[in-house]
């Protein structure tokens, strides 16, 4: 009887953990595909070069990371892209101007330099406010159609007290695909109207005012939450979940990736892209754990791009906004819970509290020195407490 129970562990542990790979590789799309939609429907940008790059970004990040490291949107740069209906050269140009000013501040030590400056409690507090925000965006995207939303949220919180907890995920987006085909377009779900655009891949550069405009619209909102959210914060995250790793997931390494990813994709049509703390929160918590789900998600980026048709834009457009909401509300809550909220010192407390309400009230700059502030206060107080 023992034997009989031991060969079945063993048979269902390389299925669990197939299943919670190819969960982990989908489970960032609350945040992905609205936005990358939106870019292709109401910006008329290049489905194709935008896939190709997320494809190629997710590969080589799955590649030499050998973890589960997302790769998403600049959501600054896309949501203003979108919002004011910039051009595609001035995305390109934000995109490379993103990743020279990486790449300039890996190189020279700059990022290492600010990721000592910042201690956990300032982690955590940049992380809460993220996390708050995506809850915030999930909740307005679930607000399409609060049944279908708040149904699937049901399910994908419930889902991890179940035995095939790494089903929930894909098995909601199917059945709100479904259940978008069958009650059609006036269902009370928004959806995104996709047209196939077959113009090939090409190499294109932006224009001087294009570059100027990028600078002032695009690279400054976006740099800040980029050096908290899509380096640092992805590191602390990333070395706390894979300690065995620490010497590779290192902020120095994330904005290198990210650095050549733009100034090398965009050209081609890829939008501005990087990692993401959101996205490993929630790809780790439906089970992604190797190389494998970035793998799956890159692969499908590329099949996406060398297939895009009529038939595969109309799929996409089958996922219902609320079903996408109940996605982004559960990576907030996964990256804006921490143990400190409620095991740290006040001090600590205090210090996460100040800089998440700086950062939402104002921005993830400002939250950022805040908290560094209240930190270098807290520093030289000690030392004089010392001397004395």
């Amino acid at each position: 009887m023992n034997s009989g129970k031991t060969s079945n562990n063993s048979l269902s542990q390389p299925i669990n953990r197939i299943l919670g790979e190819t969960s982990g590789a989908f489970a960032d799309l609350g945040t992905f595909l609205p936005l990358v939609l939106g870019l292709i429907a109401l910006n008329q940008f290049s489905p194709q070069g935008i896939f190709l790059g997320f494809g190629l970004f997710a590969i080589l990040s799955a590649l030499f990371y050998r973890r589960p490291i997302p790769v998403q949107p600049m959501k600054v740069i896309a949501a203003i892209v979108i919002a004011q209906g910039l051009t595609p050269g001035m995305l390109q140009a934000s995109a490379m101007l993103m990743g020279i000013i990486l790449l300039v501040l890996a190189f020279s030590g700059a990022i290492a330099w600010l990721a000592r400056q910042l201690s956990q409690a300032v982690s955590v507090g940049i992380q809460l406010a993220i996390g708050l925000q995506l809850m915030w965006m999930g909740a307005k995207m679930m607000g399409e159609f609060w049944p279908l939303g708040l149904s699937a949220f049901a399910v994908l919180f419930f889902s991890k007290f179940l035995p095939l907890r790494y089903l929930a995920m894909p098995l909601v987006i199917a059945a709100g695909m479904i259940w978008q085909a069958t009650t059609g377009e006036h269902a009370g779900v928004a959806s995104f109207e996709i047209q196939a655009i077959s113009a090939p891949l090409h190499f294109s550069w932006p224009t001087t005012e294009e570059w100027s405009a990028a600078a002032l619209l695009l690279v400054l909102p976006q740099l800040a939450l980029t050096l908290t959210n899509a380096v640092i914060a992805t590191s602390v995250m990333a070395r706390e979940k894979f300690p065995e790793d620490n010497a590779k997931l290192t902020p120095k390494n994330f904005a290198i990736t990210s650095g050549l990813a733009n100034l090398l994709l965009s050209p081609f049509g890829a939008t501005a892209m990087c990692h993401g703390a959101g996205g490993l929160a929630v790809q780790y918590h439906f089970g992604a754990r190797t190389y494998i789900a970035p793998l799956i998600f890159g692969s499908g980026c590329l099949l996406l791009s060398l297939l895009w048709n009529n038939q595969i834009a109309w799929l996409l457009s089958l996922i219902p906004l609320a079903i996408l909401g109940s996605l982004l509300t559960i990576g907030g809550m996964q990256l804006a819970w921490s143990k400190r909220l409620v095991d740290g010192k006040p001090f600590c407390i205090a210090v996460i509290l100040v800089t998440a309400i700086t950062s939402i009230a104002i921005n993830a700059a400002a939250g950022l020195a805040a908290g560094l502030v209240l930190e270098q206060g807290r520093r030289a107080w000690a030392m004089l407490a010392m001397r004395s």
